[in-house]
């Protein structure tokens, strides 16, 4: 599916990339490729891997000479209002348009691809040697058309986590994650989800409406990760807003990512010199080695790449048992297992619709493109789930088919996939059962997503319900009834007590 290009001056078929050499050649650097921060957005960052001579200009006739030229050019915009609509429409037209492989701008003028073609995207993902993690490489990079500002920083600057390694490295980083993962008591883990969702649901049962992304999925992950990594609750309010505008790209992205740093700092700081039966310990403590900054980003990764899909996940399945007839009879009714549905949302409406990335070692053509050396390349989770190549004749997802994208696929398939599970099981498990008679407060063609390029998040889900009376009290924190603003703009509120921690 891959076949490299030579790189000589006297190739006629030069590489169409989306846009990038007309960037190159009318727009002013913002930094040398030299700099280390530059190269990487990361302060104190490795300079980047040594890149080979740059490529011959275009050839007239091809789409960046058309568009310094003045024509449009045929890279999709994926940034801004058109992610906060039907999404899925949007990747249809560029699968329509473009095939598996699709030239985007990731924000004006900044040259990338949008890989949706299902097999394509295996091949992308499993083939670390024409397709690195490392965004060192990353071309649009190097040659200044990022901003040293830019909200895409946050998501694709380099950091020394399993997300960027490949090969050896990735191995070393990925089994210490994976062994503290797997050092976590599902059993405990699971009883405490099930205690924090009865009390966040205890708050707002005696109003009768809420907005249950804000007041529920949105805190549920992220509590049981503060509590996981050994941050107290006090600090989920702060944790949620930061993770929030991380993922958003948008104008606060760069702020959000330097508060979720200095938590994550502080933290480790105080378990190198108290460590505890938490994952930020078992990773300090691994025999891999790890060093403290090491570890620092990976609680960031584990923060933002484990935890906010799990609330984007749970948000989109309560969303379809809201609007979806045919869904809920099957998942109350009892035709549809709980995880069976969660398997479904998965299919249909990936909590993740697009991830960070893949950078080309070399010229290449891939999915019927010309691909440059340090071309950026997106995994479309989505889209690529929605492929006709792969679905059904009818396109109806078969109960219990787990051949989803969602997760990813190859080396990096997500090590967090079981505990994001068990989040989102118990979370809807629990509300089906304490609210049975939940419906949308809006008309559902109302609800609206947040203009992320990477999570399928929306910005709120209204609901009401018949006011019921809080169940029995439980041993754990309790939601202050005074901290309770009118249901659609509430803040989260964090336990003032915590219950022991599910996690030793």
């Amino acid at each position: 599916m891959t076949a490299p290009i030579p790189n000589t001056p006297n190739t006629p078929n030069t590489p169409n990339t989306p846009g990038a050499q007309q960037h190159q050649q009318h727009r002013q650097p913002h930094h040398h490729a030299g700099d280390a921060q530059s190269a990487s957005g990361i302060p104190g960052a490795p300079p980047p891997p040594a890149h080979p001579p740059s490529v011959p200009p275009p050839p007239p006739g091809c789409p960046a000479h058309q568009a310094a030229a003045g024509s449009p050019s045929p890279a999709a915009a994926l940034y801004g209002e058109v992610l906060t609509g039907d999404t899925h429409a949007l990747y249809e037209r560029l699968r329509r348009e473009h095939g598996p492989v699709v030239p985007v701008e990731l924000e004006p003028g900044v040259p990338a691809w949008l890989v949706i073609g299902y097999r394509e995207l295996l091949e992308v993902t499993r083939n670390e040697e024409c397709f690195s993690h490392d965004s060192r490489r990353w071309r649009a990079l190097r040659e200044g058309l990022v901003r040293p500002d830019s909200p895409l920083l946050p998501m694709m600057g380099y950091r020394p986590t399993v997300l960027f390694a490949d090969g050896p490295e990735h191995r070393r980083l990925y089994r210490a994650v994976n062994d503290g993962f797997a050092r976590l008591d599902q059993h405990r883990l699971r009883r405490s989800i099930a205690q924090l969702s009865n009390m966040l649901l205890d708050a707002i049962a005696p109003r009768g409406e809420a907005d249950l992304l804000a007041e529920y999925a949105m805190q549920l992950p992220l509590w049981a990760a503060s509590r996981m990594l050994g941050l107290s609750d006090d600090v989920a309010p702060e944790l949620i807003a930061a993770v929030r505008g991380m993922v958003d790209s948008g104008p606060e992205a760069t702020a959000a990512n330097q508060a979720l740093q200095r938590i994550l700092g502080d933290l480790v700081h105080r378990k190198l010199a108290e460590p505890g039966d938490d994952l930020t310990s078992w990773l300090l403590a691994h025999p891999e080695g790890l060093s403290p900054e090491e570890v620092l980003h990976h609680l960031a990764v584990i923060i933002v790449a484990g935890n906010g899909p799990a609330a984007n996940w749970t948000a989109a399945t309560i969303r379809l048992l809201l609007t979806d007839a045919r869904f809920r009879t099957h998942v109350t009714g009892g035709r549809l297992t709980v995880d069976a549905a969660l398997d479904e949302v998965l299919w249909r409406d990936a909590p993740v619709q697009n991830f960070p990335g893949r950078y080309a070692t070399r010229d290449l053509r891939f999915g019927g493109r010309y691909v440059r050396e340090g071309d950026a390349l997106l995994l479309g989770l989505a889209a690529a789930n929605h492929d006709p190549a792969v679905l059904p004749p009818d396109g109806q997802i078969v109960p219990g088919n787990r051949s989803h994208l969602a997760f990813g696929a190859g080396p990096h398939t997500c090590p967090a996939r079981d505990q994001a599970r068990v989040i989102a099981h118990t979370a809807v498990d629990t509300l089906v059962h304490r609210l049975p008679d939940i419906r949308l407060a809006v008309p559902a063609g109302e609800l609206s997503y947040r203009p992320s390029p990477w999570a399928r998040a929306l910005t709120a889900l209204p609901v009401r319900f018949s006011p019921v009376a809080p169940g029995p009290a439980a041993p754990g924190p309790a939601v202050p009834s005074t901290a309770t603003p009118s249901p659609v703009t509430q803040s989260p509120v964090a336990p003032s007590t915590a219950p022991p921690s599910p996690f030793t």
